[in-house]
């Protein structure tokens, strides 16, 4: 409970109020796998009813129209043109870096194809095609052949430039029902251990694939609705725009205590629907103590601690946020009570 005579800090307006355009991911935020969120369907389609709403993803193995109708088949209105994918913004970017038409080697599945097609370009697998660059992302079915065909690609020649490399994403790991499995950023680092240079990246966390939203949309005012903080939150900061980070995915509260500057979120939500509440003002009192509604943590030194854990688990954890981030103290320097960032929010497997 609140201490005596003080008053919890007051309500600030809705992480959507005044936006035009609500960017979401899809794992972790609309669904894990093939099992969605609870509640995120029907509160995205309300979202949506009051601006536009655009779904962002880094996933490659995927077209636009698939990822669209696993949208519709969850309850979501979703036409394609409202999927923004890292194949998109990996094409937008050979398409300033190659001549139209070009042959060029691919490293993943149906949606970087796709697109590539659209684009005009000519798609192989093989790297004895003379391939003029090579893109890659993640797909199931992704394995040592097509990654030693990217490397050989990549080889570098005497008297030619090296070939142009893009990669989608950098994801670590990919959330699905059974746990997280490796993801885009893991086939990346065996190619790049082969080859000895990175790729070009196009979706989150750079800003293409924001750009491309943004041009799509028509709109710079935007929202980011994200579980990931290196990607989804990271790369909302790097494109000049807001972030929610929801509870609903793979970061977590630790992750987001120990996030740095470059990732750290303007608004910490347990789900979708909380998007469309009041979101309490964090209030700096005497001593550097910070207050989230009725929940006060302090610094002391490199402690952190409670001094009134309030009403809410979750004005707790964005309290103790906001005196670990404001501290410029360096998390693995700190002392942090196990309470602070307790998980209650883990998302559960439903048969």
């Amino acid at each position: 409970m609140a201490i005596f005579g003080r008053k919890p800090s007051a309500p600030g307006p809705a992480p959507l109020d005044g936006v035009e355009l609500l960017l979401a991911d899809l794992d972790g935020v609309v669904y894990r796998g093939e099992q969605g969120v609870p509640g995120a369907v029907e509160q995205l389609n309300r979202a949506g009813s009051s601006r536009r709403l655009g779904y962002i993803t880094n996933n490659a193995s995927r077209t636009d129209a698939a990822v669209a109708a696993q949208l519709r088949e969850l309850g979501l209105a979703a036409e394609t043109s409202d999927v923004v994918t890292s194949p998109q913004a990996a094409v937008a970017l050979l398409s300033r870096t190659i001549e139209p038409g070009s042959t060029v080697l691919v490293v993943g599945g149906d949606g970087l194809v796709d697109e590539l097609e659209k684009a005009g370009f000519v798609p192989t697998r093989s790297s004895d095609e003379g391939p003029a660059a090579v893109v890659q992302g993640f797909a199931p079915e992704v394995g040592w052949a097509q990654l030693a065909e990217a490397s050989f690609a990549l080889a570098e020649q005497p008297g030619r430039d090296p070939l142009p490399w893009v990669a989608t994403n950098t994801d670590w790991t990919l959330p699905l029902e059974r746990g997280l499995a490796p993801g885009n950023g893991t086939l990346v680092s065996a190619v790049h251990t082969a080859v000895q240079r990175l790729p070009v990246f196009a979706g989150k966390p750079e800003t293409p694939i924001f750009e491309t939203a943004f041009a799509r949309f028509g709109t710079r005012n935007a929202l980011m609705l994200g579980d990931r903080l290196d990607t989804d939150t990271q790369g909302a900061r790097a494109a000049g725009i807001r972030s929610a980070f929801v509870l609903t995915g793979v970061d977590r509260p630790k992750q987001l205590l120990a996030a740095g500057a470059n990732m750290r979120p303007d608004y910490v939500v347990p789900d979708v629907a909380a998007l469309h509440e009041p979101y309490p003002e964090t209030v700096v009192e005497k001593n550097a103590t910070i207050r989230v509604g009725s929940a006060r943590v302090r610094m002391n030194g490199h402690v952190v601690e409670i001094v009134d854990r309030g009403d809410a688990p979750l004005d707790l954890l964005r309290a103790g946020c906001a005196a670990v981030w404001s501290s410029g103290l360096a998390i693995y320097g700190l002392v942090v009570p196990e309470e602070l960032y307790a998980d209650h929010w883990r998302f559960e497997r439903t048969e």
